[in-house]
C-alpha cells in the first residue's frame, strides 16, 4: 500500500473553505479513481495549514494518479492563498482500534533515520511502539509512512478527542523517545491536528 500527502499552509481564515472543497468535491472524485483506497484530512487553524493523504493499492497507481489530481492540487493551494509540500509514502505500518468520529485528532511526528536501516524502525515501531501507544487513553489508530529514498517516515496517532490528545501528550512524548533512542532516528518534526476526514481506508497492516 502506498499514500501521498498534499500539504498546504496558507491562510488560517480559508481552512474551513479548503476542508469544505476536499469533503465535498475531491472525496467523491478521488475515491471512484482506479487503485484509490481513500483519503485523509488533518487541519491545524492557527497555523493555517491543511494535510490530505490518499492512499493507494499499489506503485502504479499512486504513480499514475499524480497528473490527474494536479489541478485539484492547484485549486486547494490557490484557496488557501498558500504553498504545498507534497510527498509520497510507502504504508509500513496501519492498525486501527476502533472507527474515529466527529471530534477525533491526530498527532503526527515526522523522522529521519541516522544510522540504521529503515526496516529495523519498522519492527521497532510495529513490535515496541505499538502496543504502548495502543494503552493510550482514547487512543483510535495508528500509523507509519516510510520513505526509503529519502529515509524519512511519519508516524500519525489518533485520539478520539482534543481532550484525550492533550492528555496523552506526557505519555507520548516518552513513548517516542524511547523510539527515537532505539531505533536511532531524528525528529523533524511534530504537530497536532483536528481529523476532519478519516477514510483513508488502508486494510490492517501490523
Amino acid at each position: 500500500m502506498f499514500a501521498r500527502s498534499t500539504t498546504i499552509t496558507g491562510s488560517p481564515a480559508e481552512v474551513d473553505a479548503c476542508i469544505a472543497y476536499v469533503r465535498d468535491d475531491v472525496m467523491p472524485m478521488i475515491t471512484h479513481m482506479d487503485g484509490c483506497v481513500g483519503l485523509s484530512l488533518m487541519a491545524d487553524r492557527e497555523r493555517g495549514q491543511c494535510i490530505a493523504t490518499s492512499s493507494w493499492r499499489d506503485a502504479e497507481a499512486l504513480s499514475g494518479s499524480f497528473d490527474d489530481l494536479a489541478t485539484v492540487r492547484d485549486r486547494a493551494t490557490e484557496m488557501m492563498h498558500g504553498t504545498r509540500h507534497v510527498e509520497e509514502w510507502e504504508v509500513a505500518c496501519m492498525h486501527r482500534e476502533h472507527p474515529t468520529l466527529e471530534g477525533a485528532c491526530a498527532r503526527s511526528v515526522w523522522l529521519r533515520t541516522n544510522h540504521t536501516d529503515m526496516d529495523k524502525g519498522i519492527g521497532i515501531y510495529r513490535d515496541v511502539l505499538l502496543p504502548m501507544l495502543e494503552g493510550l487513553p482514547g487512543f483510535c489508530s495508528a500509523s507509519l509512512f516510510v520513505d526509503r529514498a529519502t529515509q524519512r517516515a511519519c508516524a500519525t496517532t489518533s485520539f478520539d478527542s482534543m481532550e484525550a490528545m492533550a492528555a496523552s501528550r506526557e505519555e507520548s512524548w516518552a513513548i517516542r523517545e524511547r523510539g527515537v533512542r532505539d531505533a536511532g532516528v531524528d525528529v523533524l518534526d511534530a504537530a497536532e491536528f483536528e481529523l476532519c476526514i478519516a477514510h483513508l481506508r488502508v486494510p490492517e497492516l501490523v
